[in-house]
């Protein structure tokens, strides 16, 4: 079944919920992947989304009707609203006092990635930041992150 536009899976295969909301694939997914709501806490959504005039260097600003459908999306979803077992443990990562906005900024991302080179990723003209999670996350717009399907383009598998 469908709640706010995140198809639930009584089976949870997935780490956090995917994205079924037509309005956010679109706007959000223009510019960068569309990422998942349960990645961040909805503070941290608002936060995003109250400074879209300079929106990680760019103006990603929308007219009234879509800015009330995307805020109300991301507040309903974020990682304090699920019970998916990835945003759970991202949640529960982040300090109440503390608000990243980058996804990975948060301990838990920082923890995961930690014995990653950073030659296989700033380094990496195909991947280039840690924030481009589908780079190397195939099925990340699906809400899957697991760890043994990661492939680092011009690495190959990744195997901690």
């Amino acid at each position: 079944f469908n709640l706010g536009g995140i198809e639930e899976d009584k089976h949870r295969t997935n780490d956090v919920s995917s994205i079924t909301n037509p309005v956010y694939k679109e706007e959000c997914g223009s510019c960068n992947m569309a990422y998942p709501p349960g990645l961040l806490p909805a503070k941290t959504w608002n936060k995003v989304m109250i400074n879209l005039e300079n929106h990680f260097g760019d103006n990603a600003e929308v007219d009234a009707t879509t800015y009330r459908t995307l805020t109300r999306f991301l507040l309903t979803n974020g990682a304090d609203k699920s019970d998916y077992h990835r945003s759970e443990k991202i949640n529960r990562s982040i300090h109440f006092n503390d608000l990243p906005v980058r996804i990975s900024e948060t301990p838990y991302f920082k923890h995961e990635h930690d014995k990653i080179p950073a030659r296989l990723v700033s380094s990496n003209s195909q991947v280039n930041s840690f924030s481009q999670c589908d780079a190397c996350h195939a099925k990340a717009e699906q809400g899957s992150f697991n760890e043994h399907d990661v492939r680092i383009p011009g690495h190959g598998p990744w195997d901690d």
